[in-house]
């Protein structure tokens, strides 16, 4: 039986079909659905926990993976940054059952903060790296990845990118096969990684990737689909589908295992094509070490290391290579028609909204974080300054009062999961070093920005048991804060005066705000608002709150100003633009 599946639901269905029992992760796109898929589907028959971070999600599944079962991380490109730690010295003390890193690396940061290309965490740990290229291998490198971490007594590096992660195919559906190991056996000198030991296991890791790189050279996972012998192309991922469909005439090299490189397949491959060309998304990280191995090639002097790739970006390449006569394409702006424009914005009645309108007034720098309120620093509302990763914000706010180069106030602002996956430091970091920064916990009870993912403080796993949901004034307060308050963010008034209050104290303070995520329930209050014209003078406050309900209507003041008119469907009822309105203008909708 085949099935139309995403390479995300894939993935997860090849952790249950080759006998998975373990998997963790941290939502973030593009990997969210792997866990969800595994948590909806195969509960039965694998534990799924969304971790409180990335680090943590790779230090439970390690500790499944020496209690014997097949285990699997998951998390996008970045978390791997956070997950960096202990995946170097998990190469050193290698697996029990099979250990799969999946990370899904996000080309042309479709919602990420940069371009990170994880296939240097393979070379840069010393394990081996596989890169599907459809939703069928997505499912079938599972396979691979638990075998080969079971044979070399590695950590496996799975790569998928957004395309693969989202894009749909055919995929053969098998039924599943579970694998006998044992649980937990003590084994000091491979487990314990104190120097003497560590310098033990260094040693092993040089000679298993030697053994890797022999491995490389005869697995099926590295083919050749000989064609015209007049062009070669390495490639590899979902950039193999795009090479295959802009010239078609061409050899091919498939990269299956993308570390290590099978040199000596390659060199023999390029002894057989008049011109190579390696073709591969961001860094040229096949291409220069087929340099550095004495093969002539070409690849990022005709393809970029920015943005990921499409049919018509290596048809420009390859015009540009002489290969391909034509115009390029690239740069060419299409008829976009007269569709509207759509900035990103945060949703109708988003709790967060109320928090930005009143630092905005306070006239002070807000040091954002990763979430829906990074949102807040595009128009209207301009008032996050500064986002860079996880937890970030309470050090950022820290630091530029600790410079003391200005008299105008910082305060972090950060969300509930962020702040538990890794503000919580930061904090501890701010009591302890005497900071007096105000930190704001925007607590909409869920991990919205990733689709609405549950989390320590949500009192629900990821597999819809119930369980301990962990508060956050008590938190803070062990943290050593003792002025913690919680706020209604859609009460701008109330909101106001307490971040006033706060931001103005000699000491450090938390503001946690108290309404969850309008998806979750979608409607706030059963009444929307709006606009009374014959009162509305056009003065545009309501429109600075940066709300999509909210567009001009077709009347206008004498100066030739829209007076605003709020779509009854999109409002949530929040009353944040009545509060902004001077002269009452926005009222209930009598229905």
């Amino acid at each position: 039986m085949k099935m139309l599946l995403s390479g995300n639901e894939a993935a997860a269905r090849g952790v249950y079909e080759f006998g998975g029992e373990f998997a963790s992760a941290y939502p973030g796109t593009p990997s969210t659905e792997i866990l969800e898929t595994i948590g909806r589907y195969f509960k039965e028959d694998v534990y799924a926990e969304w971790s409180t971070n990335e680090k943590v999600a790779l230090e439970v599944a390690v500790g499944a993976s020496y209690g014997g079962a097949r285990a699997i991380a998951v998390m996008k490109h970045v978390g791997v940054n956070v997950a960096a730690d202990p995946l170097m010295t998990l190469s050193y003390t290698g697996v029990g059952a099979g250990l799969i890193l999946l990370t899904a690396d996000d080309p042309s940061l479709h919602s990420s903060q940069n371009e990170q290309d994880n296939r240097f965490y393979g070379r840069f740990a010393s394990i081996p790296v596989l890169e599907p290229s459809s939703s069928q291998e997505a499912k079938d490198f599972v396979k691979y990845g638990f075998e080969i971490s079971e044979q070399f007594d590695t950590p496996v590096l799975l790569r998928l990118t957004t395309r693969i992660s989202h894009a749909k195919g055919l995929v053969e559906i098998g039924e599943r096969k579970t694998v006998d190991h044992p649980g937990f056996e003590r084994n000091i000198t491979k487990y314990v990684m104190m120097p003497a030991n560590a310098i033990k296991r260094h040693r092993f890791v040089i000679e298993r990737l030697e053994k890797l790189k022999s491995y490389a050279e005869t697995t099926g996972l590295n083919r050749i689909e000989w064609n015209d012998r007049e062009i070669g192309i390495v490639t590899g991922s979902i950039t193999y589908q795009f090479a295959r469909e802009s010239l078609p005439s061409a050899s091919i090299l498939k990269l299956g295992l993308g570390y290590p490189l099978p040199i000596e397949k390659i060199r023999k491959f390029a002894s057989k094509v008049k011109r190579l060309f390696i073709v591969e998304e961001l860094e040229g990280f096949y291409e220069d070490q087929i340099k550095a191995a004495g093969i002539e090639c070409n690849g990022k002097k005709y393809f970029p290391n920015h943005l990921e790739f499409n049919v018509d970006r290596l048809r420009d390449g390859f015009i540009e290579a002489g290969i391909l006569e034509g115009k390029k394409s690239a740069g060419v702006k299409k008829d976009a028609g007269h569709l509207l424009p759509r900035p990103p914005v945060l949703c109708p009645g988003c709790p967060h909204r109320g928090v930005l309108v009143a630092l905005r007034k306070l006239k002070v720098y807000t040091t954002g974080d990763i979430g829906c309120y990074t949102l807040g620093a595009l128009p209207p509302l301009e008032q996050i300054d500064t986002c860079l990763c996880m937890g970030a914000s309470i050090g950022h706010a820290f630091g530029i009062e600790k410079a003391g180069k200005t008299d105008k106030k910082a305060v972090a602002l950060l969300g509930d999961s962020t702040f538990l996956h890794s503000g919580i430091t930061s904090l501890a970091n701010v009591v302890y070093n005497k900071g007096t920064q105000t930190t704001i916990i925007v607590d909409n009870r869920i991990t919205a920005m990733t689709g609405g993912q549950d989390h320590p403080g949500t009192s629900r796993t990821l597999m819809g048991e119930k369980t301990h949901a962990i508060d956050l004034v008590k938190l803070c307060n062990a943290l050593g804060v003792e002025h913690v308050r919680v706020v209604d963010p859609y009460d701008l008034e109330e909101t106001t005066e307490a971040l006033k209050e706060e931001i103005d104290r000699d000491a450090p303070s938390v503001v946690i705000t108290n309404r969850p995520c309008m998806l979750f329930p979608k409607k706030i209050r059963d009444k929307p608002y709006t606009v009374k014209l014959d009162l509305c003078t056009a003065c545009g406050a309501c429109f600075r709150v940066g709300c999509p309900a909210i567009s001009g209507s077709g009347e206008k003041n004498e100066k030739g100003r829209p007076k605003a008119y709020i779509d009854p469907v999109l409002c949530a009822g929040c009353a944040i633009c009545a509060q902004v309105c001077p002269v009452d203008a926005i009222v209930e909708l009598e229905q």
